[in-house]
């Protein structure tokens, strides 16, 4: 079971990732870059999902924030605006980039990567 920080601006997009994902792990939400960095504090997850385009701060800051807090975090970023933006991405700190639409097996698969199954 996983500790998993689910990043969207959309709540039907992070309640899909939770259907994906399955019951056995422990979910927290966040709309924004700013409440994903407050919930990385507080909560500590094991994985970060996140997606780029969001009021108050972008994906790409809040990873940036959230790699000072710990550098060994790991994040999976979701999003439909990869196209030209993929090494800034990498840059800030993702471990993984997967894009829109949404593929429960790309997801699921990138999870149990980080989770080492």
């Amino acid at each position: 079971m996983a500790r998993i920080l689910i990043v969207d601006d959309e709540e039907a997009i992070r309640d899909i990732l939770k259907i994906f994902l399955g019951l056995r792990h422990t979910y927290f939400d966040a709309r924004d870059g700013v409440e994903a960095v407050e919930v990385y504090k507080r909560e500590k997850p094991d994985i970060v999902i996140m997606d780029i385009r969001m009021p108050r701060m972008s994906g790409i800051e809040a990873i940036k924030k959230i790699k000072e807090v710990n550098p060994e975090a790991k994040v999976i970023v979701l999003t439909a605006f990869a196209a030209g933006r993929k090494e800034e991405i990498l840059k800030a700190g993702a471990d993984k980039i997967l894009e829109k639409p949404l593929r429960k097996s790309r997801i699921v698969g990138a999870v149990e990567e980080f989770l080492g199954k």
